[in-house]
């Protein structure tokens, strides 16, 4: 490989812990919060909105970090919630700003907390479901944070999830129907009446987005009667349906409500790039004057109750998205801070989006990155074919975007092509899209990633010769796959946290995602039936793994819910009988994906050495990267360069 003059981006500032992530005002205006690292661990940290340099930790975490709250509309209060070591069995936390006390809300063990938007309404209570009883079904109980007071509002064994409305009135309750279909019940009495259905094809593609303050006008993306999901309005009374916004290639994606009203005030489209559409005049100076402050997508995270002062959010390609604290009385916005100051000094490269034509003739929406000196003008084209990393998307009821990726720059940095593609069973390109992927795991959607490669090294991108897939999740199967259906495609694979059995998979999900069953045996294959689990055997890459004939490296998170730790044993064991070449990296501490930054360097790390080994890019050197770290090898460290040292010192000085 020509030998590059770009420095090398610090692993660290890629993978590490950001600056500020999930800023949010609060509904009063007084205070801004965001997540940040306490002594390298993330939590809640608070500041003035008028003096973000007076920001103070709020939350004390030490474990695996803080990843979501909200505030409440009681004065200066707040929610988290958080996990034990990736198990998904989430509390609910209480905060109150001025003294720092913190209450666990839901104290019961292996008991999930779902929490549902509060209420003006109720301004010290949450609507919030709990799986205590039965770890399958979710009760809904009204929870007053302040007392920590529990009132049932519902005990079922039948709904997958409930819509409650801004008085806090259960309105409607979603059941899956065996062949897919969601039917939604409005309470009658002490029973349930059907209300609407959403047909199985339009089951990913339609969701309710939230009611307005008159409680009668519930918002919904729907998809039924077209193809592309449009954002409609529903008057509840009289089921006439208004259709606000529609787009004929791309879902309504982002909405925004105004902040006490809740009307809808703005929808996105997300083709290739976001694009607003206005539907109140109120906005449209606010969001043209918006459009001038800085280059990127426009976010409007967050607003205060009196509609002053508004918190967005621009996303770019080649650095960190920034925080701007726009003020509607004056007209301006005040810069506050990034995602990752660090990344604005780094060697940062664009992202191209581009069209890909699939075989049978789909539109495949994809991103590459290309290292900086080969692509000296610009114009997304190398001055020859470079190593390729493909990278597919987890779901694969999911997608790729525009914007910052730290694993495109990873790659471009160390000399690699990045290349995603949105698949077929990607969201937000219309319901035919997304069905298209039914069944087809194991079809379909590899020939659309197998499309996707073909169509790089045809332009000059890639070198045919070496390319590796690297995902995650549903990624990780991608990886796994591509190993064992079409093993002479990639030169090597890292798979984090994939299922190899998609019997055993379906077999062993969480029992919270049961009542949702029917979503995946109609569109992955049904492990109940002879012909559904002969069509699983086929698409699960553990039966073909003595077709494997390129190196395979294998994360997993050992508390994972979702894709069992059994699912990686079974392939490495697979692969070790046949004497093939795997690598397998286990976290005791980790669930599905690596939330500790030290977990997820240390194996970053392992995968920047294996990548070097063989595609030829620069790597940096292990050093102390698996300092903190709880990562176990039990098999292949004598695969991957300068592993079985970097173990020996780690566990010499842990």
């Amino acid at each position: 490989m020509k030998e590059s003059k770009i420095p090398l981006i610090p692993r660290r500032v890629l993978f590490g812990n950001p600056d500020h992530q999930l800023a949010r005002l609060s509904p009063d205006g007084r205070w801004l919060a965001w997540l940040a690292p306490e002594n390298g661990v993330l939590n809640v940290w608070v500041a003035p909105r008028a003096d973000v340099t007076a920001a103070r930790p709020v939350t004390h975490d030490t474990g695996r970090g803080i990843r979501y709250y909200l505030w409440t509309y009681s004065p200066s209060r707040l929610l988290y919630i958080q996990d034990k070591n990736g198990d998904e069995n989430w509390r609910l936390y209480g905060v109150e700003i001025e003294s720092g006390a913190t209450k666990d809300l839901t104290p019961f063990e292996k008991t999930q907390a779902r929490v549902m938007s509060p209420s003006r309404s109720f301004p010290d209570e949450v609507i919030v479901g709990l799986n205590r009883r039965r770890p399958e079904w979710h009760d809904i109980y009204r929870l007053n944070f302040i007392t920590g007071k529990l009132t049932l509002l519902l005990e079922q064994e039948r709904f997958s999830y409930v819509l409650v409305d801004n008085r806090f009135r259960l309105r409607y309750a979603v059941q899956t129907t065996p062949n897919g279909a969601y039917e939604f019940y409005t309470p009658s009495g002490a029973d349930w009446e059907l209300w609407d259905t959403v047909p199985r094809e339009d089951n990913l593609t339609t969701t309710p987005v939230g009611f307005d303050t008159t409680d009668q006008t519930l918002y919904l993306v729907d998809s039924r009667g077209r193809n592309t999901a449009a954002l409609v309005a529903v008057d509840t009374f009289t089921k006439k349906v208004d259709l606000l916004a529609d787009n004929p290639r791309a879902d309504a994606a982002d909405v925004l409500r105004h902040p006490t009203e809740m009307h809808v005030q703005a929808v996105a489209f997300n083709y290739e790039r976001k694009q607003w559409v206005i539907l109140d005049d109120a906005i449209q100076t606010d969001f043209a004057y918006l459009r001038t402050v800085t280059d990127g997508d426009l976010e409007i995270v967050s607003r205060t109750d009196d509609d002053r002062h508004w918190l967005a959010a621009f996303l770019v390609d080649d650095g960190p998205f920034r925080y701007y604290l726009y003020d509607r009385d004056t007209r301006t916005a005040r810069f506050l801070f990034s995602y990752n100051r660090a990344l604005e000094e780094q060697p940062l490269v664009k992202m191209h989006p581009s069209v890909i034509r699939s075989r049978d003739g789909l539109d495949l929406v994809a991103y590459y990155s290309l290292p900086r000196d080969t692509d000296a003008d610009g114009d997304g084209v190398p001055d020859r074919p470079l190593p390729l990393v493909f990278i597919p998307h987890g779901g694969p009821w999911n997608r790729d975007r525009w914007g910052y990726s730290a694993l495109h720059q990873w790659c471009a940095n160390r000399g690699y092509a990045a290349l995603s593609v949105n698949f077929r069973s990607s969201t937000g390109f219309g319901k035919a899209f997304v069905n298209a992927g039914d069944r087809e795991w194991g079809g379909k959607i590899l020939d659309d990633q197998q499309d996707a490669v073909r169509w790089a090294i045809e332009h000059g991108i890639a070198d045919r010769t070496r390319v590796a897939v690297f995902g995650g999740s549903f990624g990780g199967y991608s990886a796994l796959a591509g190993l064992t259906f079409t093993p002479e495609v990639f030169a090597c694979g890292v798979d984090l946290v994939g299922p190899s059995n998609l019997i055993t998979l379906l077999e062993s999900m969480p029992p919270y995602w049961k009542p949702d069953l029917e979503l995946f045996t109609t569109r992955v294959g049904d492990h109940r039936t002879e012909e559904g689990r002969a069509l699983l055997e086929k698409h699960s890459p553990l039966t073909q793994a003595e077709r494997v004939c390129r190196p395979l490296l294998i994360g997993q998170g050992a508390n994972d819910p979702r894709v069992k730790q059994a699912e990686s044993d079974q392939i490495v064991k697979a692969m070790q009988v046949k004497g093939l070449p795997v690598t397998y990296v286990l976290y005791p501490d980790e669930g599905h994906g690596f939330a500790r930054p030290e977990n997820r360097m240390s194996f970053n790390a392992i995968a920047e050495a294996f990548l070097a080994e063989h595609l030829g890019g620069r790597f940096e050197q292990i050093g102390d990267d698996f300092s903190g770290a709880g990562l176990e090898v039990p098999a292949g460290r004598e695969y991957v360069p300068g592993l079985a040292a970097a173990l020996k010192a780690h566990r010499s000085t842990a």
